[in-house]
């Protein structure tokens, strides 16, 4: 039996390779008779698979579209390739929020014998990714872990370091993992402080799970705290800008984590922002090349307006 459901498994995985195959070419690669690929192709049909046949001594076997879809089947290298494929794309954000590549990667770790995890585990430990000006790293196995703790719905004990560099140990219902483009945040209920939080996920230390169910009642937009909380960080310099560009467009050209906005009439939008200093904001809104008239600060207002100066001095 586990002869032939492994030369089952091998005959799907060869179906899916490629569009067509003669059944003495499938008896060749599973070094089989032509009458064992007959009888292996009536049981795949009996199991749901829509395998198709043309007749005559040309004909051959391919898998057809239908309402079952045959899971997946890949060999090793296969296997190491797509785990090394969401990786890049959970870090890199390449596909928006990254939930949907670390999520397929957390459920193909779990379905990986022993040995090809040790191996992804070897060879994501080569792997660097080449962060965007300002992101933070964070390794693949602790945010899968934080994966992990979201999905199981467990209270998990959270090892955390703040902006500061001071450490804490928390008890937290961990809910999302939202991507801003820049850095994962971790979006849990402190149960001490009974309030929703959102950590940065390369500041954990650690996330162990406990016994205990997590109380995720009434949770709130994971994406949305965690914009606001980005927004209203504490900076030395905070300046307001107006936009001619209704809401909508005014999100898309200034991220909801980067400022607070409001609409002004249905054809303009007023933003703050924060920074570290004049000369930071200037570039930054420079950089949006839109036509923004800054409300205030004056030193920001200058400080723009120098910087205009001297760009138009540098191409004359």
């Amino acid at each position: 039996m586990i002869r032939t459901s492994s030369r089952l498994l091998r005959l799907v995985s060869l179906l899916s390779a490629r569009s067509e195959w003669t059944c003495r070419e499938l008896a060749a690669r599973m070094a089989v008779t032509d009458r064992t690929v007959r009888r292996d192709i009536a049981r795949l049909r009996d199991l749901g698979y829509g395998v198709e046949s043309a007749p005559g001594p040309w004909g051959g076997y391919r898998l057809s579209p239908g309402v079952r879809t045959p899971p997946l089947v890949l060999d090793d290298e296969e296997a190491l390739a797509v785990a090394v494929a969401l990786r890049e794309t959970a870090l890199s954000g390449v596909l928006g929020t990254g939930q949907a590549a670390l999520s397929a990667l957390l459920k193909l770790r779990q379905s990986l014998p022993t040995r090809l995890a040790d191996q992804l585990e070897a060879l994501g430990g080569t792997l660097e990714h080449t962060p965007r000006s300002g992101e933070s790293q964070i390794d693949t196995p602790l945010l899968l872990e934080l994966a992990r703790a979201c999905h199981s719905a467990l209270r998990a004990t959270l090892s955390y370091r703040d902006h500061s560099g001071r450490a804490s140990v928390r008890a937290v219902d961990p809910y999302r993992l939202v991507h801003t483009g820049l850095r994962w945040y971790l979006v849990a209920r402190d149960v001490a402080k009974q309030e929703w939080r959102t950590f940065r996920a390369d500041r954990v230390v650690s996330v162990r799970p406990t016994t205990e169910p997590a109380d995720v009642t009434d949770p709130p937009d994971a994406a949305a705290l965690v914009s606001q909380g980005i927004a209203s960080v504490v900076y030395p310099v905070r300046t307001t800008v107006r936009l001619p560009l209704p809401l909508d467009r005014a999100l898309r050209t200034i991220p909801p984590t980067i400022g607070t906005h409001r609409p002004d009439g249905p054809e303009a939008t007023v933003v703050e922002i924060g920074g570290n200093s004049a000369d930071q904001l200037a570039t930054y809104l420079l950089g949006l090349a839109a036509p923004l008239t800054v409300l205030s600060p004056d030193e920001v207002r200058q400080a723009v307006v120098r910087h205009a100066h001297a760009l138009l001095a540098a191409n004359r």
